[in-house]
């Protein structure tokens, strides 16, 4: 069974756009805490949607919201929040 990950990107002016994709890579912790840190690192967040490229500058992501989260994420992650 293929995993779905969904992720809600919120722009600075408020806007937001909501995706879904599968699963890109495995459980493995050191494979995702790499690919936690890349993504971090850039300047822009590109996604194939359709067939369709979307290339975002991160200067116009207030914060993005990724469903479920991976379950092995990079040691300075803080886990267990809850909503306020």
């Amino acid at each position: 069974m293929n995993k779905i990950v969904r992720a809600v990107i919120h722009f600075m002016d408020e806007t937001k756009v909501s995706l879904a994709w599968p699963l890109q890579s495995s459980d493995d912790p050191l494979t995702v805490a790499t690919n936690v840190r890349k993504a971090l690192e850039k300047d822009r967040l590109a996604i194939e949607v359709q067939g369709d490229l979307f290339v975002i500058p991160i200067t116009n992501i207030k914060y993005v919201q990724i469903t479920p989260a991976p379950a092995n994420l990079p040691g300075d992650v803080v886990r267990g929040g809850l909503m306020a």
